[in-house]
């Protein structure tokens, strides 16, 4: 049954690869597993915050899965970067388990609600979704949408200097759910993190609650 579901599946996305052709990296995407990528944890300071990035973007199968998941919602691509956030969060969530018996929430870093109708899809939110149960249901962590919110539609960054970055995203967060935030842990997720202006920026109305959290990007540029 099992062979008979992937040889169909196969069949339909070969004709929707001609009537809608996908992406190079997409195509790309779709043939990785976890394997494929090099998983490098890296632990950096900005603003006096530490922020984890999980992977270089410089290394192609990275930025390939990085770029389908953000401009094309590969599947594919979540499901490989979910895979890999999963083996990272558990080691994370029984550290912080040791210290804490506070609720874990997993938070995806939030577009403003203008390039979210753009787009149609939060990124991170693809990879969330495809965790094991149990970083969802509140068992490890609780998967959660609505702490914070993107409140100021900035720039994208992507062609901005490092005081530009800043400056950008300044004010760019408030939290939408304090009651949550200040009793819970957060772990706040972004898709890539260049100079660490915007995790910086989302944590900023978490510290000032007083609020425990832990940054963490998908890759580094």
């Amino acid at each position: 049954m099992l062979r008979l579901f992937q040889v169909v599946a196969s069949s339909l996305q070969a004709v929707l690869d001609i009537v809608l052709p996908r992406k190079d990296r997409a195509v790309r995407a779709a043939h990785y597993s976890s394997d494929s990528l090099p998983v490098s944890p890296l632990t950096q300071t900005y603003g006096g915050v530490s922020i984890t990035s999980l992977l270089s973007y410089q290394d192609q199968a990275v930025e390939d899965c990085i770029r389908a998941l953000k401009y094309d919602a590969s599947g594919a691509a979540a499901h490989i970067l979910a895979e890999i956030v999963a083996e990272y969060l558990r080691e994370e969530i029984a550290q912080i388990r040791a210290f804490s018996t506070e609720p874990i929430l997993l938070v995806p870093a939030p577009l403003h609600p203008r390039r979210f109708r753009e787009r149609g899809f939060n990124q991170v939110s693809l990879v969330l979704e495809r965790l094991p149960k149990e970083f969802r249901d509140g068992t490890l962590a609780t998967l959660s949408f609505g702490v914070i919110e993107r409140v100021k539609e900035t720039r994208p960054q992507t062609h901005l200097s490092r005081t530009e970055r800043m400056e950008n995203v300044k004010n760019a967060f408030a939290l939408a759910e304090r009651d949550a935030a200040a009793h819970s842990h957060i772990i706040l997720i972004d898709d890539v993190t260049t100079t660490g202006a915007t995790l910086f920026e989302a944590s900023r109305p978490l510290e000032r609650i007083h609020a425990s959290f832990t940054l963490l990007a998908l890759a580094r540029a």
